[in-house]
């Protein structure tokens, strides 16, 4: 409460949660109830945490008509309130995560989901450190077809791809320190921003923080956050995982190490390689990778992206310094040895992907096995076991996969498959220009 007394401007406030997609479902309700709320919580249906993509029921769900669509009690989380800078009127937002009556977590809460993999690695004495990087385009959708915004500094439309270029950014400089002043407020840590290879593409960097609970709200928020405030400033930013054909696709990139109980990293030998615990985590990341694709790729756009030669993996492979194998071993000092996860897109929901991750490397240090050999040269040419490359027989992998079911509950499996399976029904009968339509602002 104390952020509201702080900020007596603020008169309305938004309650939410996050759903298997990632979108926040919640409410809007005036600032005086905002000690009712922080006191008893509010309730919504369980069902609500188990849409389509277009907001809809899943068809035959047992959480709707088949158990009479009960409400769970929505609580909130260690976060607080978070202003919502790309409102115009200030407003603060509560983020929420739902329980059942008797005060048990629900499984079909994709927080709840990356909670018991955290709780699984604190009983152990092990800390994950995880850092996120969020690709996204900055896009003028008020066409037939999708063009790059014109710069707010020049009126012109940039061309060509500038990879790291400081012009790109200047030419942005208005939006990107609205979208820094923005993370300040909201305690998102950003880090590095660069212009990436597609037209109006930008990468940023969260923190490493020894919270991956964090580190999952704050992806999230930044998303809401970023689609949000270039609205204001007149344009779209998407996160979706392939919004041009021709260019390279929006990834979220994943970063983690593991701290013991004496706070030392885990995956540190004193020397390049790292240790016997980082090649166990690899192997147990690699294993995962044919179950947990849809977490990674949650949406039918998400497997334009995980075609060769664009920027994102398709061998489940690892490798040293080697961004085309879909588990990397960046170098640098040995006391952040760390591995980086390079599969998902940015279209995910940040929860679940954390979730498959975190979960898949401790289960590759309980079975203590080893990796394959680390490829050297590019992933692309090389005869490798290959990602599920697309979204049907991905859904049919995360329903029966063994690491699947050690990784998350059988309810939010069971719910996660048949959203996806009743969007892919439906997206069928989309045309291409009505997919893009949906995915653009959505994920």
């Amino acid at each position: 409460m104390s952020f509201l007394l702080d900020h007596p401007e603020i008169r309305t406030i938004r309650v939410a949660a996050a759903d298997l997609n990632g979108q926040a479902r919640g409410k809007r309700m005036p600032a005086r109830f905002a000690d009712k709320v922080l006191q008893e919580g509010t309730r919504f249906p369980l069902s609500v945490l188990n849409l389509d993509i277009w907001g809809e029921d899943i068809d035959d769900s047992p959480l709707v008509f088949a158990s009479g669509d009960p409400d769970g009690v929505l609580l909130p989380t260690e976060r607080g309130f978070v202003p919502m800078p790309w409102l115009e009127a200030p407003t603060a937002l509560l983020p929420l995560w739902m329980f059942h009556e008797d005060g048990r977590p629900f499984d079909g809460d994709p927080r709840h989901a990356l909670a018991r993999i955290v709780r699984a690695f604190t009983e152990r004495g092990l800390t994950p450190v995880v850092a996120t990087e969020l690709e996204f385009y900055m896009i003028d959708d008020s066409g037939k077809t999708l063009r790059v915004p014109p710069s707010p500094r020049s009126g012109k439309r940039r061309q060509g791809a500038e990879i790291l270029s400081l012009r790109a950014l200047d030419a942005w400089d208005v939006f990107i320190t609205d979208l820094y002043e923005a993370c300040e407020a909201m305690e998102i840590p950003a880090e590095t921003m660069i212009s990436e290879a597609g037209l109006g593409q930008f990468e940023i960097n969260l923190t490493h923080q020894p919270d991956a609970l964090k580190a999952a709200d704050d992806a999230w928020l930044f998303k809401l956050m970023v689609k949000g405030l270039a609205r204001r400033h007149g344009f779209a930013a998407s996160f979706m995982a392939k919004p041009y054909e021709d260019y390279s696709g929006n990834g979220m990139h994943t970063h983690f190490s593991i701290l013991d109980r004496d706070g030392d990293n885990i995956f540190d030998d004193g020397g390049p390689k790292g240790t016997d615990a980082l090649r166990h985590a690899v192997a147990g990341c690699l294993k995962a990778i044919p179950g947990s694709t849809l977490l990674f790729a949650p949406h039918g756009n998400s497997y334009d992206r995980l075609v060769p030669d664009a920027h994102a993996p398709t061998g489940i492979c690892w490798a040293y310094e080697n961004r085309t194998a879909a588990i990397r071993v960046p170098a640098g000092a040995p006391a952040a040895r760390r591995i980086e996860h390079r599969v998902a897109g940015g279209d995910v929901n940040p929860y679940l992907m954390l979730a498959g991750i975190l979960g898949a490397a401790l289960a590759g240090l309980e079975d203590a096995q080893e990796p394959p050999a680390p490829i050297t040269g590019s992933a692309y040419g090389q005869d490798l076991p290959q990602m599920p490359s697309d979204w049907g027989t991905a859904i049919d992998r995360f329903a029966s996969d063994p690491m699947t079911a050690r990784l998350l509950p059988e309810g939010l499996i069971r719910n996660l498959v048949a959203t996806k399976r009743q969007e892919m029904r439906y997206l069928a009968e989309l045309t291409p220009q009505e997919q893009v339509d949906l995915y653009l602002d959505t994920v």
